[in-house]
């Protein structure tokens, strides 16, 4: 069964950087693309980045461009989120999405805070 475990959050200061990762099996990695996203309290979930496949392209939200980087490492079945110049706004349960067979697999979320 598909499985995404995330790692690498924690609390963190204004400006400081976090690397998140999500560990994936049961299904095919490098055939898909893969996606983080992020729930702040209060608010609804939202696309945070995304990845292809093999990795030839991404996508930012706009609040994060600039700032953030997903990459993915397919012989690991890893994908990553290199969060740099954290602001507080960024706190937020981050979770590592994969869009396989139709369906939407979730990991269990990692909690980002940024505070001082």
């Amino acid at each position: 069964q598909v499985q995404l475990v995330e790692s690498g959050g924690g609390l963190v200061q204004p400006g400081g950087s976090l690397r998140l990762s999500c560990a994936a099996s049961g299904f095919t990695f490098s055939s898909y693309a893969m996606s983080w996203y992020r729930q702040a309290p209060g608010k609804e979930r939202e696309l945070v980045a995304a990845i292809t496949s093999a990795g030839g392209s991404t996508n930012y939200a706009d609040s994060v461009k600039g700032r953030f980087t997903i990459s993915r490492d397919n012989a690991q079945n890893t994908v990553y989120l290199q969060m740099n110049s954290l602001k507080p706004e960024d706190t937020a349960v981050y979770y590592c999405n994969a869009f396989v067979e139709l369906l939407h697999f979730w990991g269990q979320g990692t909690q980002v805070t940024v505070s001082s």
